[in-house]
């Protein structure tokens, strides 16, 4: 009995994560109170307290457990593929896709509370890095001409940060979704060996 009380108390959380992120990207944070989200999740707020002891920390873990979900599902993505721009293509496109996922109350209200921007920035700034890494593989495999990867990163990591601040949808009208596609082709062309 001991060895499935720690699964289920897991599957629990996780459960309750993914319950409370669908309410977070669908309907954004700052207008809900502890007693609304635990009314919505259908759960007590002791509950939540066991996710986190306050509001503000459980918007952080909620927003830390949207980059993860959608980490997994942007690698997921990119291992399927092999070819070096098709590889960049599918992390570019997919990070718009999960980002896609997010209402535009829940993208408002995670660049106005600092813990939420914060872990958004990180992973920005994370990547970033990746595609810097991609870039690298292509460049070592002869389909990518010799760029200086990190500038092209840092290239694509400011795009990205002004996709997050929504920038470039106040430019262009682009959502998040295609503004990354875009993003792909633009750097995938100018990088072709």
């Amino acid at each position: 009995m001991t060895e499935t009380t720690p699964t289920f108390a897991t599957r629990r959380r996780e459960e309750l994560f993914d319950n409370l992120l669908d309410l977070f990207l669908a309907e954004g944070f700052a207008h809900l109170t502890l007693d609304e989200i635990a009314a919505r999740l259908r759960c007590s707020k002791t509950t939540l307290y066991t996710l986190a002891r306050s509001k503000e920390q459980l918007v952080r873990a909620g927003t830390v457990h949207f980059f993860r979900r959608a980490t997994d599902a942007v690698e997921a993505r990119v291992a399927a593929v092999a070819d070096p721009r098709e590889r960049i293509t599918a992390y570019l496109s997919a990070v718009g896709e999960e980002l896609g996922t997010a209402s535009a109350q829940f993208m408002s209200d995670m660049d106005a509370f600092a813990p939420a921007r914060e872990v958004y920035e990180q992973n920005t700034r994370l990547a970033a890095d990746r595609v810097q890494e991609l870039i690298a593989e292509g460049v070592r495999a002869g389909a990518f001409r010799d760029v200086h990867a990190a500038f092209a990163a840092d290239l694509v990591a400011t795009m990205m940060v002004r996709i997050q601040q929504r920038g470039v949808h106040t430019a262009t009208g682009l959502d998040d979704a295609a503004a990354y596609r875009e993003l792909a082709g633009i750097l995938t062309a100018g990088i072709m060996a």
